[in-house]
Order: structure tokens, then C-alpha cells, then sequence
């Protein structure tokens, strides 16, 4: 694990949880919990780490201290959670999901094809937003080599599927705001 500082990552790892929408009490547990174990690092002079042998010293000195065994098991959770990798900052991914899960395509794809459902849309297809881009690209006045570049297309026929559906409705606003046959 890279030498990080823990608790320069708490707040945003209960961001990430409350992204996850765990309860407000989960996430205050949690928090609370991890807390905990960086000021028992601190007290105890140690290094804030999460490995086996600093988390299991920490959970006895709790129970020795007279902790309830459910309050030192809660602890322990919390830090167990914390610990997982969430923040595997060198694996290039942008976004990374509970149990280190990153986001990928196939995510991207089921995820918009729920919300699409729950929003009614039927026949929905994610690759149908490249038809809507594309439309809204031109038709903004933006140049066909613009939008080649940012679609990541090399050729010019690349793009024609995504711009013909449209083509006739850009071309007559581009008639109307032309004016050429109002005198």
C-alpha cells in the first residue's frame, strides 16, 4: 500500500459512501470508526497503516480499555472497510466503485440502459447519445472536423450514420437563418 495520509482521505471516502447511498448513520459510523483508529495511532505513537497487525492492536486496546466487544467489532468494520483500495489512484481508472470495482464500459452501458427504463424511455440504446452529439455539434455551427476530432473519427464518411438522420432539419434551419428569400 503507498504511504498515504489517511486522514487527508477520510472526507472524501465518506463522499464516496454516501455516493454509495449508505445511511447518514452508516457513514457517521464509519467515519467515527476510522477516526477512532487514526487517534488511537496518534496517541499510541505509530504510523497510521492499515494492516492486519495495527488494526488487530488497535481492536485489543479497545477491548482492553473496556469497550463493548460490539463497539470494537464496529470499529474493526469500519477500518476494514476503509481499507480496501478505493483509492487506487494507479490504475487510470476515473472512476472506481465499491470493492474497488472500477467503472467500465459495460457499467456505463447497464447503467444509463436502468435509468433510461426508470425514466420510461423505451427502446433506449446508449449509442443513440453519439447520434444526439453529433446532431447537436452541427447544428450549434460547429464544424464537421471539430466534431470528427472529438468523436475520435478519422475519416469523414465516419461520421455520415450519426449526422444523416438529421441533415434535412439542420439544413432548413440553416435556409431560415440564411434568409435568402426574404426581401
Amino acid at each position: 500500500m503507498p504511504d498515504v495520509d489517511l486522514a487527508l482521505l477520510l472526507p472524501s471516502w465518506e463522499l464516496a459512501l454516501r455516493a454509495e447511498r449508505k445511511s447518514p448513520q452508516t457513514v457517521k459510523a464509519y467515519g467515527d470508526g476510522v477516526r477512532r483508529f487514526l487517534s488511537w495511532c496518534q496517541v499510541q505513537d505509530r504510523v497510521a497503516v492499515l494492516d492486519r497487525r495495527t488494526v488487530d492492536a488497535f481492536v485489543g486496546d479497545l477491548l482492553d480499555s473496556g469497550a463493548e466487544p460490539s463497539t470494537a467489532r464496529a470499529r474493526q468494520l469500519a477500518v476494514r472497510r476503509f481499507r480496501p483500495g478505493w483509492w487506487r489512484a494507479g490504475t487510470g481508472a476515473l472512476w472506481l466503485g465499491d470493492r474497488g470495482k472500477e467503472f467500465s464500459y459495460d457499467a456505463l452501458h447497464k447503467t444509463l440502459g436502468e435509468r433510461a427504463a426508470a425514466a420510461g424511455i423505451v427502446g433506449f440504446r446508449p449509442h443513440r447519445l453519439r447520434h444526439t452529439a453529433a446532431h447537436r455539434w452541427l447544428a450549434a455551427g460547429g464544424s464537421e472536423g471539430g466534431l470528427m476530432a472529438v468523436a475520435g473519427w478519422t475519416r469523414p464518411d465516419m461520421l455520415l450514420p450519426y449526422t444523416r438522420a438529421q441533415a434535412s432539419e439542420r439544413a432548413a434551419q440553416e435556409a431560415r437563418t440564411l434568409t435568402l428569400g426574404d426581401w
